[in-house]
């Protein structure tokens, strides 16, 4: 995502905006917080940008579409690039890692419930918690 993209998503692209675009772009699987992209600024000395900032570029973002919020167990809101293509979401609930995974026997399944009950559905979210291999391993 460009200027351009900004742009068409009706946002001027001044440097705050730019910045933090390009650390969710430069960290792709990364599901990231305010916090996070924050200190990503702060250890690399490149710009300064605050903390209040963040948040409202990134609420700009959502309410553009250009990223999507989510908010696992831990309350705290993580975004991510909005790429157009659902998703669901396995969370470990030890270390915070965040796994996307798409199956689309889950999919029709949710569809069909939905229908069963006379449910026109809009938007849905899965989000499964647990305890990831890595710390499965290292807890035995």
């Amino acid at each position: 995502m460009d200027k351009q993209n900004l742009k068409q998503a009706g946002l001027k692209a001044t440097l705050p905006r730019l910045k933090i675009l390009e650390t969710l772009e430069n960290n792709p699987d990364a599901h990231m917080s305010a916090e996070d992209i924050y200190k990503v600024f702060m250890d690399s000395n490149d710009i300064d940008i605050g903390l209040a900032t963040i948040y409202r570029v990134l609420t700009q973002f959502e309410s553009a579409g250009i990223v999507c919020r989510h908010r696992f167990e831990d309350g705290r809101a993580v975004f991510e690039l909005d790429h157009g293509k659902h998703h669901d979401h396995m969370v470990c609930m030890q270390c915070g890692d965040v796994a996307e995974f798409v199956d689309d026997v889950i999919e029709q399944r949710q569809r069909e419930i939905a229908q069963k009950f006379g449910f026109q559905m809009t938007d849905h979210c899965l989000y499964i918690y647990g305890i990831c291999s890595n710390c499965q391993s290292q807890s035995k």
